[in-house]
């Protein structure tokens, strides 16, 4: 039996390397790694950039704690609000505490307690990031889950107008469900949110874990809609497989988060300052943003091109999903024939490789897509 207790469902590949986009097993058999760590690994697996970064940061500081001022959290909360409306970051070490801040922050500053937040999301497993996931099963089995958190169809403008009242205090959702289903916003569900925060004062916390760093084209994919968030999570493809999750906010926050408020022991440490600094110097830039936008165009064609005409294409960017029978029997096809997926629900699958995936990994990726699934495939 193992030491592990038993809470991931592994699948029995043992990847011991990886280089770019391609990994290997510890029988020496490669694969297309198109789940890229669930889109951590932006810049594919073993960068030498990265790795050039980690040997140079590790050898000068690793960590100091948050009692110190720290030039290398200035220099990154810098970089990530440079061109936007936001002014401030929190640096954490996951997804789920980036999102746990932004759950205080909002309340703290509201004085209110309800936050509004969609059916099918996913904010993460602790008890109040879980709280805000608008899923049954992911609350199943550990009691009574955080007071005040109420659910919405995504997209449904009608619900939110429903649900809205004078002790929200915020509205908090995904530009793309990955976890539920790879759905994106619609126009109409960005604008009426927009709206309603703006005539209400009610703050707009947007989820970028998986979206946000380059993914979808853009430096964070709110800038593809009409939403204007006061406060955005990040995590995930931030410093490229080192652990790290940040919360960045609007000036207007910055009174309600002062000394003592909240605090993490290993977060932004330089270690990992480094690293996404490197990272999101290579990604933020014009001309890298422009590949991931082309590639995303690329990989759909060929998608549409090679599948069923049944298989709905969804997704941002490389954040996409295509729609199957089954998840789970799609993926332990794909995995035997030398692809790596992401399963988002029992019928939708991720294709989430590095965003510096070639095009001729692509039409790899594309052909055992092909031969994977049968032409009975229908959308659920």
């Amino acid at each position: 039996m193992s030491a592990l207790f038993g809470n991931y469902k592994t699948r029995p590949i043992q990847i011991v390397k990886g280089k770019g986009t391609t990994v290997w097993d510890e029988n020496g058999k490669s694969y297309l790694d198109f789940t890229s760590g669930i889109a951590v690994l932006s810049l594919g697996h073993a960068n030498p950039i990265l790795v050039d970064t980690i040997k140079h940061q590790s050898e000068l500081l690793w960590h100091t704690s948050n009692l110190f001022e720290n030039k290398y959290q200035e220099k990154l909360a810098e970089k990530l609000v440079k061109d936007t409306h936001l002014s401030h970051a929190f640096f954490c070490n996951s997804g789920t505490e980036a999102n746990e801040a932004a759950i205080k922050l909002a309340r703290k500053h509201t004085g209110k307690h309800k936050i509004i937040t969609c059916l099918h999301s996913f904010h993460g497993r602790t008890f109040g990031s879980m709280s805000a996931t608008g899923q049954e099963k992911v609350h199943k089995g550990f009691g009574p889950i955080v007071e005040k958190f109420e659910y919405i169809p995504f997209n449904d403008v009608d619900s939110l107008l429903a649900k809205v009242d004078d002790e929200t205090a915020a509205i908090m959702l995904e530009v793309v469900q990955g976890e539920g289903g790879v759905h994106v916003i619609t126009p109409e569900f960005a604008q009426a949110i927009q709206k309603i925060c703006d005539e209400k004062g009610i703050l707009c916390i947007v989820d970028e874990v998986q979206t946000g760093i380059g993914r979808t084209g853009t430096a964070y994919a709110y800038e593809q809609t009409a939403l204007k968030p006061d406060i955005v999570t990040l995590a995930k493809g931030l410093a490229g497989g080192f652990p790290i999750g940040a919360m960045l906010g609007t000036a207007e926050l910055y009174e309600s988060f002062g000394p003592g408020t909240h605090g993490t022991t290993f977060g932004g440490n330089p270690l990992a300052m480094a690293v996404a600094t490197a990272v999101i110097e290579e990604i933020f830039t014009k001309a890298f943003l422009k590949t991931v936008t082309d590639k995303s165009q690329y990989f759909k064609e060929k998608l549409q091109a090679a599948l069923p005409a049944s298989v709905e294409i969804r997704g941002m960017g490389l954040l996409l999903g295509i729609t199957c029978d089954s998840s789970s029997k799609l993926v332990e096809i794909t995995d035997k024939n030398g692809l790596l997926l992401v399963p988002a629900g029992e019928d939708v699958v991720r294709l989430l490789p590095p965003l510096t995936v070639s095009y001729d990994e692509i039409d790899q990726a594309v052909e055992i897509l092909q031969a994977a699934i049968p032409v009975t495939t229908t959308v659920k």
